[in-house]
């Protein structure tokens, strides 16, 4: 008999990987399989991440856990210095009242490669599509993709498809990976904001999970709720050019809205935040769909918006740049970091309370982006 071949040297080189006696903290240990809270982008996600993925692919590039990885080629800076990241879409309806998921698949990837200080140049786009699959939703959403690649300044370069039986997808699923060059002198990162910063949010709170909603629930209201997505490079380009290295820290508040962003700043950085509410631009028409629904708007998913912190002293210039650009002209000074309750979201209420917004287990609207 043939014997079983031996693992080979690159296979021996690799760290032996055991899960056979796998545990971690809860509440991870809780769900032995995956539930929908897993992909929500709040703490169960993170645990996910911090317990399972993390230690099975740690490495440098990966460690910091940003929007996107930082990427040293060698050769002289700044050509070597690259990011990267990756997104999957799975927003459920398709087309919505301001995108598609092929403009959403965009827009979210070159908005992750722009909140990590790079210049978005190119990305791969693959499509997981569901036999059946009508060929017009699949035209109108290649269509919607690169108007927003050529509105983003980006190219798609590589792509893949794949097709699964009826009835083992949900129509199209997208995934986008990009690259961006990195700006000479800006490091930017969710560990680098500091006590003292200013808190500026780019507009309004919540569009984007409200108008999928909307449409997935049948809502109607007296004006029609439209998703914020848009590519945000044009704008942060703006606010660099202001201000500089005075941005310490940028993220764009998606799955699981502003008050998981903040909460994942807070706690890698140390610092505490205070945020006042009365501060934050939600427009009318998103308020009441909350009300209705039982949710908070600080939850609520955002395609088209960017928080920043910003050393005190720049903050008024940082604000102007962003109510200069058309995308944010709303933009608002919603609050600051603190050296006081460190990795903490304190809220201000309109009562003039305060009161601690965690960030949530899983995600209040599954499906969002």
């Amino acid at each position: 008999m043939t014997e079983k071949p031996q693992e080979g040297a690159l296979a021996a080189s690799l760290p032996a990987l055991d899960f056979s006696n796998w545990s971690c903290p809860l509440p991870l240990a809780d769900y032995p399989s995956i539930v929908m809270a897993y992909g929500g982008g709040g703490k169960l996600g993170n645990e996910l991440i911090e317990h399972l993925f993390l230690p099975a692919f740690r490495n440098p590039s990966l460690e910091d856990l940003g929007d996107a990885a930082l990427l040293d080629l060698g050769g002289e800076a700044p050509a070597g210095r690259l990011a990267m990241s990756t997104d999957s879409f799975v927003v459920r309806p398709l087309f919505f009242p301001g995108g598609t998921i092929g403009d959403l698949a965009v827009n979210g990837t070159v908005n992750d490669l722009a909140v990590s200080g790079a210049v978005p140049r190119y990305l791969s786009a693959s499509f997981i599509l569901e036999e059946g699959f009508p060929l017009a939703q699949l035209a109108a959403i290649v269509e919607a993709m690169a108007k927003a690649a050529a509105a983003a300044r980006v190219q798609i370069v590589t792509g893949d498809t794949k097709v699964v039986e009826r009835g083992h997808g949900d129509g199209c699923y997208i995934n986008t990976a990009g690259v961006g060059a990195l700006r000479p002198g800006i490091a930017v990162g969710p560990h680098q904001a500091r006590p003292g910063d200013a808190i500026l949010l780019s507009g309004t709170i919540g569009d984007h999970g409200m108008a999928v909603m909307s449409m997935r629930e049948g809502l109607e209201f007296e004006s029609q709720i439209r998703s914020d997505c848009a590519a945000l490079n044009g704008l942060i380009g703006a606010v660099l050019e202001a201000v500089g290295t005075a941005v310490h820290a940028m993220r764009d508040p998606t799955r699981g809205g502003l008050a998981s962003t903040l909460n994942e700043i807070a706690s890698a950085s140390g610092v505490g935040i205070d945020m006042d509410e009365a501060r934050l631009p939600v427009r009318p028409e998103v308020g009441s769909a909350c009300e209705l629904l039982g949710l908070d708007p600080v939850y609520v998913a955002n395609e088209g918006k960017a928080v920043f912190f910003v050393a005190p002293e720049a903050a008024e210039r940082a604000l102007a740049a962003l109510r200069a650009h058309h995308l944010g002209r709303e933009a608002a000074h919603i609050g600051k970091a603190t050296a006081e309750h460190p990795s903490l979201l304190v809220a201000r209420t309109a009562m003039g309370a305060n009161r601690v917004i965690p960030i949530q287990i899983g995600e209040q609207l599954p499906r969002i982006c």
